[in-house]
């Protein structure tokens, strides 16, 4: 006698909807609601190419994004595997690794630049709230940037310089602008690591009254200059070795162990070199300018000077805006603790772009699914059901909203269960 293993209705009741489409497919519905087309035209992009159009070199890099593959080869055995869940994304077939580099290598990166931004531009609104933090600014706008590590040296000057014969790590820089009521990037720049973070200021179209927040890095007292003639308002930090003259001191107060509070307000005024039409400092030219000291205690004794060039907000609001800095040291936290960000597909400058601007396109997706879905879960917990369930046939709101750990159970009939076992049949 034959024993077949046989699972007869196990009684586990879920209730997560099946749906007749995978989860990347669901979560790549949110692409087609711009006009890919348009761009692809746009760009050329498919204009060299037979079979590895666009849309599948996109999907196949989100596909490997979101399931967090090591390598090109990993992306395109994945694929492989699906079988006939690729006619969901319109594939006849997985691409093969050669052609895939090839694609990653000589497309340019351009055409997901543009792609992410149109997607932003779509779902602002929806990606917005109300909240205003009780300030009359248009906008409060952060600016970072973070540094992605290559072991190469495409893009150099990562870190210090080894000693002996150590090589010096290739690495690039992120420069981003968020706004403070979203959690995706507005306005990004890649450049090599060595690039001053200053020059990111420069490429900035900003309109008056709004608020920009940003590190002590992008430091540029010219550009605070023209912001102030524009009404365009910051704040930042002052760094140790800032030359400065006290013109007023509003408010003072003593120190108190454990107490967030404001220690002074200030105004002062510093000089500064402006510079010529070449972007060159003019350093037979002095010019001063005034502007704002607040010096603030936060709650564990840590000590700050902050600059501002706006007189009219209170000196505890000035603390409170670069509070909300850390809004955009959470989204690169996301950015490299939920995706693959420590190797990459492509040994060239166009490859790495690409994966960057694919990896920002993954992470603004999720971001709206996780909204759609009102899941209160955690991003990291939203990208790892995703990726574990990638190419599962369920509804991914479904999935995300649901917080049921006890799944009731259905008891096979005792004549039932008799009559299997004496059929041989096994459980």
């Amino acid at each position: 006698m034959v024993f077949a293993k046989t699972i007869y209705n196990m009684g586990k009741i879920t209730e997560i909807k099946l749906v007749g489409q995978p989860i990347f497919k669901q979560i790549m519905n949110l692409v087609n609601k711009v006009d890919i087309q348009g761009l692809i035209r746009k760009h050329e992009s498919d204009y060299y190419y037979k079979s590895f159009k666009t849309r599948t070199h996109l999907f196949t890099m989100l596909f490997g994004i979101l399931s967090r593959c090591d390598s090109m080869t990993e992306v395109c055995e994945g694929l492989r595997a699906m079988g006939g869940k690729l006619n969901h994304l319109g594939m006849d077939q997985a691409p093969a690794k050669s052609t895939a580099c090839d694609g990653l290598r000589n497309r340019s990166h351009k055409f997901f630049e543009e792609l992410y931004f149109t997607l932003v531009k779509h779902y602002h609104s929806f990606l917005s709230d109300s909240r205003t933090f009780g300030l009359t600014f248009k906008e409060v706008l952060i600016i970072d940037s973070t540094t992605i590590r290559l072991f190469s040296d495409i893009l150099k000057g990562v870190g210090r310089n080894p000693k002996g014969d150590g090589k010096k790590k290739g690495g690039m820089k992120v420069h981003m602008l968020i706004d403070a009521v979203q959690s995706v990037g507005r306005f990004i720049k890649m450049t090599a690591a060595k690039v001053n973070d200053q020059k990111f200021l420069k490429s900035l179209e900003l309109i008056s009254d709004s608020m920009i927040v940003f590190d002590k890095a992008y430091n540029y007292y010219h550009q605070f200059a023209l912001w102030t003639q524009k009404r365009v308002y910051f704040v930042t930090r002052m760094k140790k070795n800032a030359v400065y003259t006290i013109i007023e001191v509003k408010r003072e107060h003593y120190r108190k162990r454990g107490k967030a509070k404001v220690l002074r307000d200030e105004i002062i005024e510093l000089e500064y070199h402006p510079e010529k039409e070449d972007g060159k400092q003019d350093l037979k030219t002095k010019l001063t300018m005034r502007l704002r000291k607040v010096s603030y205690q936060d709650e564990h004794n840590r000590y700050y000077d902050f600059l501002t060039n706006n007189f009219d907000i209170s000196a505890e609001d000035v603390a409170f805006l670069y509070k909300k800095r850390w809004g955009i040291e959470i989204l690169f936290k996301k950015m490299k603790q939920n995706f693959q960000l420590h190797y990459f597909y492509g040994e060239n400058e166009n490859a790495i772009y690409t994966q960057v601007w694919c990896t920002l396109i993954a992470q603004l997706l999720l971001t709206v699914t996780q909204k759609i879905a009102q899941a209160k879960k955690a991003f990291s917990v939203v990208a790892s059901l995703v990726r574990i369930h990638l190419i599962s046939n369920l509804d991914v709101n479904e999935l995300l909203r649901s917080t049921k750990r006890v799944f009731k159970s259905k008891s096979i009939p005792p004549g039932l269960q008799l009559s299997l076992n004496m059929q041989g049949v096994c459980f």
